[in-house]
């Protein structure tokens, strides 16, 4: 829960809240809220309660989930294609890494970097994508904030996104940055 009195303002505005609005959803006064905000007056427990509560909760409607920013175009490569193959596809739709998948089950990624290395230690363009590819991403449900979302780029180069164990789409770091500055 949000701890400073002096908080309520800028989150209220940060959700484009008008005081009155704010008021109806805690089930306080507005001129409460006025009060609060011009710090005029300290709340009682309760009604700073009801009042956090209440911007919580609103915040956490109004945060982006997964599908929102998923990629729903699921490109995606099997362990049996070639680097060849993972070359090709790469180049055909200019992007740097894909979910390697069998069966429509996530078992690994294969990356520019991880198809450079093999190449540069001698192994062949017809290698099995099986023999280099990498762990495969961690499934996030649809619901997941992107919060999670974020924390998770900062460790994977994608997250695959499903629903009830179906793949429905990837993030990478390019579709969320792409999101932050539309």
């Amino acid at each position: 829960m949000f701890n400073e009195l002096q908080e309520i303002k800028h989150l209220r505005k940060k959700l484009g809240l008008t005081q009155g609005e704010l008021a109806k959803y805690a089930g306080v006064s507005q001129s409460l809220i006025a009060k609060v905000e011009s710090d005029s007056i300290d709340p009682t427990f309760t009604n700073a309660q009801k009042i956090f509560t209440s911007l919580q909760q609103l915040s956490e409607k109004e945060e982006q989930k997964a599908v929102s920013v998923m990629n729903k175009n699921l490109i995606y490569l099997e362990p049996t294609d070639s680097l060849r193959v993972a070359i090709q596809k790469m180049k055909k739709y200019s992007i740097s890494q894909l979910p390697v998948l069998e069966q429509k089950k996530a078992v690994g990624v294969i990356s520019e970097t991880a198809i450079l290395d093999a190449l540069m230690n001698n192994k062949s363009a017809d290698t099995p994508l099986l023999e280099v590819m990498s762990e495969a991403p961690p499934i996030i449900d649809t619901n997941a904030s992107i919060h999670v979302v974020s924390h998770l780029l900062k460790f994977y180069p994608m997250i695959l996104v499903a629903e009830k164990g179906k793949l429905l789409g990837l993030i990478t770091k390019a579709d969320l940055l792409q999101v932050a500055y539309k």
